[in-house]
Order: C-alpha cells, then sequence, then structure tokens
C-alpha cells in the first residue's frame, strides 16, 4: 500500500500531547490523518489533517470515526474496546489490537495476566469496590504499607496512593481497585518495545526514571539508564517476553522495578508511545514516534540506538497556579546548548498537569542530569 503523498486514511484515538508529537512524522512522511478527541482545543488539531470532537469513550462515535480511515491506533487507552472490536472483525486493521487493549485497559486484569504468564511482578489482590477493601484492612489480612490502584481511569500519578494507615483510605473513591505489595526498589526503569505485524521486533535502550513524591508522576527520564549492563539485559529480556505474551503491534512501554537484589519487576505497561521515550526525539537514530508509525504500517522498524545520551525534564503546571499558561524563563534555557524544549499546546495550566517536556543531550549523561537539574530550578509553568 502506497503510504505518502496519498488517499491512505490514518485514524489516531485521542488528540493529546501523544498524538501531537507522532503527527511531527505523519507530517514528515506526508501520510494523511484524522484525529478523534473530546476537546475543541485538543494539541493535535493544528497538525492533523481532520479533525472531530467526540466521546473516545462513546461506541457510535468511535465506530463512525474508525470507518473513515484505513488504519486505526491510539495515544490513550481510555477508549471505547467494543467498537474497535466491531471494527476489526469487519476487517479495519487496528493497531494495537482491541484484544491487547483489553489485557491492559484494566490494571486489575493486567496484573492477573502478568501471574497467569509467570511475568516477575509484585504480588497483589483485586477488590470489587473500596469498602471490601476497608473489611480486609480492618480484619488485618492486608499487610501496611501498600500500593492502592484505581484498575481503571488513573492517568499521570492519578487513581495511585501509599497506604499506611486506615486514614489513607477515607478520601479515596469506592471504585474497582488492587492493593499491591511494596517492593523496596533501587530504581524505576523502562524498556520500549517496537513490534509490526511481520514480526520484527526491537527495543530501546533501558531507562531510568525519577519521580515526583507527591505527583507520583516522572520528573526525569534518564537515558541510558545508570545501572550495571548483567542488569539491563535482564529488563530488556523481560521487556520482551511480556511483548511476545501481550502480541502487540506498535509500541509497548514496559515499566519495571529493580529490587535491592537486582531483580527485575514488571510493574504496569502502556501499549502506545510513552513519557519515557520523549528522550528519544533528540537522542535516538530512530524517535518512539516514528517508530510506532512504522511499526502499525507494517514498515522496516528504525534504529532505535542512542546517538547521544539524553534526559528528559517534564514540564508540569506548579502548585498554586491555574489558568492561561506562562512558561516563565523559558527563554532562558534556550540560550544552553543541546537542550531543547517541547510545548504540548494545552493553553490551560493547573498544578501538575503535563504541560510540555524539555530534552538534554550531552556526551556525558552526567553532565546532562545536571543541566536537567538547572532546566528543572529554572523555567515554572505558572498562570496570569
Amino acid at each position: 500500500m502506497n503510504y505518502f503523498s496519498s488517499n491512505f486514511k490514518l485514524g489516531i484515538l485521542g488528540g493529546g500531547q501523544l498524538g501531537k508529537m507522532l503527527l511531527f512524522d505523519t507530517r514528515k512522511f506526508d501520510i494523511q490523518t484524522y484525529v478523534l478527541d473530546p476537546s475543541e482545543e485538543a494539541p493535535c488539531k493544528i497538525a492533523c489533517n481532520h479533525f472531530f470532537q467526540g466521546d473516545l469513550m462513546d461506541f457510535e462515535t468511535v465506530y463512525n470515526f474508525g470507518k473513515q480511515v484505513d488504519v486505526l491506533t491510539f495515544e490513550i487507552e481510555l477508549v471505547n474496546l467494543e467498537a474497535l472490536e466491531k471494527l476489526e472483525n469487519e476487517g479495519k486493521k487496528v493497531y494495537p489490537s482491541p484484544k491487547t487493549l483489553k489485557l491492559i485497559q484494566n490494571k486489575g486484569i493486567q496484573k492477573n495476566f502478568y501471574l497467569e504468564h509467570n511475568i516477575p511482578t509484585a504480588p497483589a489482590k483485586t477488590f470489587k469496590n473500596l469498602k471490601k477493601l476497608v473489611v480486609e484492612i480492618v480484619e488485618s489480612k492486608l499487610e501496611m504499607p501498600f500500593v492502592w490502584k484505581c484498575t481503571e481511569f488513573g492517568y499521570d500519578g492519578n487513581g495511585v496512593k501509599i497506604i499506611r494507615s486506615l486514614q489513607d483510605v477515607e478520601n479515596l473513591p469506592n471504585v474497582e481497585c488492587i492493593a499491591e505489595e511494596m517492593v523496596p526498589f533501587k530504581n524505576e526503569l523502562a524498556v520500549i518495545v517496537c513490534r509490526n505485524p511481520s514480526g520484527e521486533i526491537k527495543t530501546y535502550p533501558v531507562v531510568e526514571m525519577e519521580f515526583h513524591p507527591e505527583a507520583n508522576q516522572v520528573e526525569y527520564v534518564i537515558c541510558p539508564a545508570r545501572i550495571d549492563e548483567k542488569v539491563a539485559e535482564k529488563a530488556r529480556a523481560i521487556a520482551l517476553e511480556v511483548s511476545k505474551k501481550f502480541n502487540h503491534v506498535g509500541l509497548l512501554a514496559v515499566e519495571m522495578f529493580q529490587t535491592q537484589d537486582d531483580e527485575i519487576l514488571v510493574n504496569e505497561v502502556a501499549p502506545r508511545p510513552h513519557n519515557s521515550g520523549h528522550y528519544s526525539i533528540e537522542a535516538s537514530y530512530t524517535s518512539q514516534f516514528e517508530n510506532h508509525l512504522r511499526a502499525i504500517l507494517d514498515l522496516p522498524l528504525g534504529n532505535t540506538d542512542s546517538k547521544v545520551a539524553g534526559i528528559m525534564v517534564n514540564l508540569s503546571g506548579a502548585e498554586g497556579f491555574s489558568g492561561d499558561v506562562i512558561y516563565e524563563n523559558i527563554e532562558t534555557i534556550l540560550g544552553w546548548n543541546g537542550v531543547t524544549p517541547h510545548i504540548y499546546g494545552k493553553k490551560q495550566t493547573r498544578p501538575f498537569r503535563k504541560m510540555g517536556h524539555v530534552t538534554i543531550v550531552n556526551e556525558d549523561i552526567n553532565v546532562a542530569r545536571k543541566i536537567a537539574e538547572d532546566v528543572k530550578n529554572t523555567i515554572r509553568v505558572i498562570s496570569k
């Protein structure tokens, strides 16, 4: 099939920053794009060929949108599965497949999948609602502390909380959730696996993630991870095994814990471009976004190696500020070598909302990490 400068139509469910960055590569290859998103101000709107506003969880909206395109992908997991299944059954190419998405969309189902397939992961128990979890806490059947996660609709640190006492559950929603055993870990790592329908598969280098202690949100992504090569090899091998079990097409970001004993435990996966791969736009031979595009179109995959050490800094809304966004001191960092800001196009900021990121590239990972901290301390995402 001729994808380039043709009548071929690629559909993207979700019009946020991940879609916007994917559109950089569709425009580079002159691939026609259709985007569906609930927001009239979606970041993708300025870069796609055709934009549609609509509910991603509504069957008719997603189904009718999908009928217009040749290949359908998504940049967010919270989409109507039944519509995707019907489209696939009618012969529409949907990548990743709804079969894969069904195993990932609900964190309880995802966790059970790991346990059933002997994928190393922290022990956990699923509860139909918060009330049932509270009963087990009161009856001392759950050992604290543990990690509470809602099984659906969690994102960017929302829907996750460490529970150290009964009081910690007081303001949590009464929804299906899991209680996961706390893992004493050295590092949080991630590996992005790329796979096309023909079976070609590649992995990006292992990255190290540093999280904001309050927001439970990634602050820094460091590539390559500052870990022993044997640990890195183990992480990539486990990521490949996870990819094989899910039988996905496109990207699969596998988030992992490195324990004190250098074991690797799988935390969660995302079947799409991921925050842990943003560094690849500047630091890799082929960015995660271009490789996602290559994969879902069954084209040869690009080189996933890094050209240079890269660190990504998330730009999140500062505490105490909501409203029309201002990127304070951004002019300062534009004068620094190897520093590239990416602004997502969200007009309104609020505390901890992801508004952009900055990539730092340098031959020396330690120098890059120091510059990344300077960037973090210089820019503030505030409001008027």
